[in-house]
């Protein structure tokens, strides 16, 4: 009994199962023959050319996105630590409403009070230096408009011009950034004056 589809149900079938199989060979784009080895060594040079320009696009983005995650885990807080400041600020504030004279006769429970808001900010500094960001007080240095701003000029010929002789509000750097200029008053006249006038 022949089985359906067999070879001899379907002829078509029978005759391409007798061709011979023959491999037709393969031509290159740019065949030697019709080129020329100049052009193999110029499509060579071609594609070692992209291959380098491949690995060193590459290696940038690898550098580039090192420096993007080093930057986001030591900046990725600045948002937060602005914020932060602000508790900062409030600590220190209460700490300078109290004259020395009060605190000097304090009793037992405002003294205790005040060594508390003490730790609370020494704290609360602490944990933001853990994380890099640095508390900086410029009192007694040449204004540098970099990392401080400067509120108002104070006449005081006993220090050189362009100093800072009062700090109204600390600064603060994250990193190697700043994260809040430092607000001050700068010193006007000094001895460039003095000097000049002589």
């Amino acid at each position: 009994m022949t089985e359906p589809n067999g070879p001899k149900d379907n002829p078509e079938q029978a005759a391409r199962d007798a061709e011979p199989v023959v491999s037709k060979p393969y031509i290159m784009p740019d065949d030697p023959e019709d080129g020329s080895a100049e052009a193999l060594a110029k499509e060579a040079a071609d594609a070692r050319d992209k291959m380098l320009r491949t690995l060193a696009e590459m290696e940038n983005l690898r550098k580039r996105t090192a420096r993007e995650v080093s930057d986001a885990r030591t900046y990725g807080i600045t948002g937060f630590a602005r914020d932060v400041l602000d508790i900062a600020d409030n600590l220190q504030r209460a700490l300078d409403a109290v004259p020395a004279e009060t605190r000097a006769a304090a009793d037992a429970g405002l003294k205790a009070l005040i060594e508390g808001v003490e730790l609370t900010e020494r704290s609360l500094l602490n944990a933001l230096e853990k994380h890099g960001v640095k508390k900086f007080d410029p009192m007694g240095e040449k204004f540098d408009p970099n990392f401080q701003q400067a509120m108002y000029e104070v006449p005081d010929a006993s220090v050189p011009s362009g100093t800072v002789v009062q700090v109204v509000q600390a600064g603060y750097m994250i990193g190697e950034r700043i994260l809040r200029p430092a607000l001050v008053g700068v010193s006007k006249g000094g001895a460039k004056a003095a000097a000049a006038s002589e």
